[in-house]
């Protein structure tokens, strides 16, 4: 039995750095030459309780060195913090309120749908950005660039997450690391793969594509957003671009495990369409590519199965070798590799407890509000 986990293990490795779009290499794109003209663009802030980023936020924005017009739209949520007031200090902005939450939206989309309301048809392009996060001045033009060079609709880029306590340099690299598996970012970029996905933190939409997709309402009750929108523009012709934003950082912390933990089990069994055979097999697949190969190095004494032990050992070192350029970028040392194991069941049994919650708890919510009808989970 254990040499046929082992190899099934290995396989499984082999499969995923052969033939999965190369999602574990992460390598650097070159920027398109700028456009001979710089489009019109609305930055979109869709933001509840976050008085305290918020200004480092809008700050960051409005410092952007974008040779075309730019504006930013912060839309309150709701705040009960005063995050309208601390976006209001800053100028050449526009803060409004949303109007209150209608039937089948969840919170953040409707949000972002009244910053796209506010922003009008005079721009070419809508920039959604949490209001977390802090973009170096290049960020814009970089967007644009690829935008317009390669001819794409929806340009996104997985801002850099805090990774700094023990918990962040745990669980950082590896959400990365197993969302770009989920979804490879050159399968994103292919035009004639169906694979779609985008990151929150930083979205570049062009807005004839959005509409003809079906604006915001189209996934006006999706709970991954991002996500949600790609699959939404993909399927109506557009082209998507999805990569890792080395001058984007986002503010927001998790200094223990009980925050990342809250984070990761509002929508990973969403990301499961709230399937009991999916979370099944989900939970199956990473004690297997993650946790049958480890043990089957470290129980051979007890095992005796030398064949299971190499096959294992084989595995490991894919898995070493796959995870090496996401801990790079994360300027973590290769040794940390070996964490990635723990990290994984950690991930595993997030998910089984999103599908609890889901289930008992009331489902998911943003910012302390659930879905309408439902109780608030503790």
């Amino acid at each position: 039995m254990w040499t046929v986990v082992a190899a099934l293990s290995l396989v499984i490795w082999a499969v995923l750095m052969l033939a999965r779009g190369g999602f574990w290499r992460f390598a650097a794109t070159a920027v398109p030459p700028p456009p001979a003209a710089w489009p019109a663009v609305v930055a979109v802030v869709p933001a509840r309780d976050e008085a305290a980023t918020i200004g480092r936020c809008v700050a960051a924005i409005l410092d952007q060195d974008y040779p075309g017009d730019l504006r930013l739209v912060v839309v309150d949520d709701g705040s009960s913090d005063g995050t309208a007031t601390a976006a209001g200090r800053a100028a050449r902005l526009s803060v409004i309120a949303a109007r209150p939450l209608p039937s089948g939206w969840t919170g953040k989309v409707w949000a972002m749908d009244q910053g796209v309301r506010a922003a009008g048809d005079a721009c070419e392009f809508i920039w959604f950005t949490d209001a977390d996060i802090v973009h170096a001045p290049g960020t814009l033009r970089r967007l644009v660039a690829r935008a317009e060079g390669e001819r794409r609709d929806l340009v996104s880029e997985m801002v850099r997450l805090r990774c700094v306590g023990f918990w962040e340099r745990l669980l950082v690299p590896a959400f990365v690391f197993f969302f770009a598996k989920l979804y490879p970012f050159a399968r994103v970029a292919d035009a004639r793969r169906p694979t779609a996905a985008a990151a929150g933190g930083s979205m570049l939409a062009r807005r004839r594509s959005l509409e003809r997709a079906g604006g915001l309402a189209a996934i006006g009750g999706a709970w991954i957003d991002d996500c949600a929108l790609a699959a939404a523009m993909k399927r109506a012709g557009g082209r998507l671009w999805l990569g890792l934003g080395e001058t984007s950082g986002s503010l927001r912390a998790y200094p223990d495990l009980a925050s990342f933990w809250a984070m990761v089990a509002r929508t990973a069994y969403v990301e499961l369409r709230r399937s009991p055979p999916r979370l099944l097999g989900a939970v199956a697949g990473m004690i297997l590519v993650y946790l049958a190969p480890v043990a089957a190095v470290v129980l051979w004494p007890l095992h005796g199965d030398g064949a299971a032990a190499v096959l294992g050992a084989l595995a490991v070192a894919a898995m070493v070798l796959a995870y090496a350029p996401i801990l790079r970028f994360h300027r973590l040392p290769a040794a940390w590799a070996a964490t990635l194991p723990l990290a994984a069941a950690l991930y595993t049994a997030m998910t089984v407890d999103s599908a609890r919650r889901h289930h008992f708890a009331g489902g998911p919510q943003w910012k302390g509000r659930a879905p309408e009808g439902a109780a608030p989970a503790p």
